[in-house]
């Protein structure tokens, strides 16, 4: 939701059945957001082309153009985020729209309340992105990303591998995001994985043993099976 005195958000609806558009549509409008709207992948990077979205919304089965394309097309030129709205159960087309760019997914049917906590998520991460983002703060830790250090709520400072660090400084960095698999694998260990998925269960499972309260049942960097990570503050 915009503050009264804040520039409302635009956000790009692409969707082609019609009650859901209309139902997204009242609903940003009621939140203070600015609303345009397309029925078509064709039309969607048409009308993005000339509004510049500070947020697209969009269904991965269009008419025209696959929501896939859009979203690749898109972000040749916009780091915008993007929310997936998908009735695809597949997680293959989940993980195709992560890798692609987008930056989070709801599967419908969905409930209103949920789709906008989610962009809240994803709006205050676009905010924190363009200002120095100096401290994550936790109920079990605080991330200092200037002196690349966690403080435990003890005081205690526990010894994190680089690994360990790289893995959480791009979670936190991208709190509330989900965080694709090759994303996170390729920011650690660079752009030639994207496949080794048991690094990541490997060095995670060391990582939430220093800093989660209950390793076994994290609070804060929880994993959407098959799909990525997320870090939760």
């Amino acid at each position: 939701m915009t503050a009264p005195n804040e520039k409302p958000m635009k956000v790009l609806v692409v969707e082609d059945e019609p009650h859901l558009r209309k139902t997204l549509r009242l609903n940003l409008i009621a939140r203070h957001y600015v609303v345009e709207e397309a029925t078509d992948g064709e039309e969607a990077l048409a009308r993005a082309a000339i509004s510049k979205p500070d947020l697209l919304l969009i269904d991965l089965g269009l008419p025209k153009l696959d929501g896939l394309d859009v979203i690749a097309a898109f972000r040749l030129w916009s780091s915008a985020p993007v929310l997936v709205l998908t009735a695809r159960g597949s997680e293959a087309d989940k993980v195709a729209a992560l890798d692609l760019g987008a930056d989070d997914y709801v599967t419908k049917p969905f409930g209103i309340d949920e789709l906008f906590a989610r962009i809240r998520a994803l709006t205050r991460r676009s905010l924190d992105a363009a200002t120095t983002l100096a401290r994550v703060v936790t109920a079990s830790f605080i991330v200092d990303l200037v002196k690349g250090h966690v403080t435990l709520t003890g005081g205690s400072r526990p010894h994190l591998t680089p690994i360990e660090w790289r893995l959480l400084d791009h979670l936190a960095r991208n709190s509330g995001r989900l965080v694709a698999q090759r994303e996170l694998l390729q920011a650690v260990w660079g752009p030639e994985y994207g496949t080794e998925a048991n690094y990541l269960r490997v060095h995670l499972g060391h990582l939430r043993a220093k800093v989660e309260i209950d390793p076994s049942r994290p609070r804060h960097i929880v994993t959407e099976p098959g799909l990525g990570y997320r870090f939760l503050p």
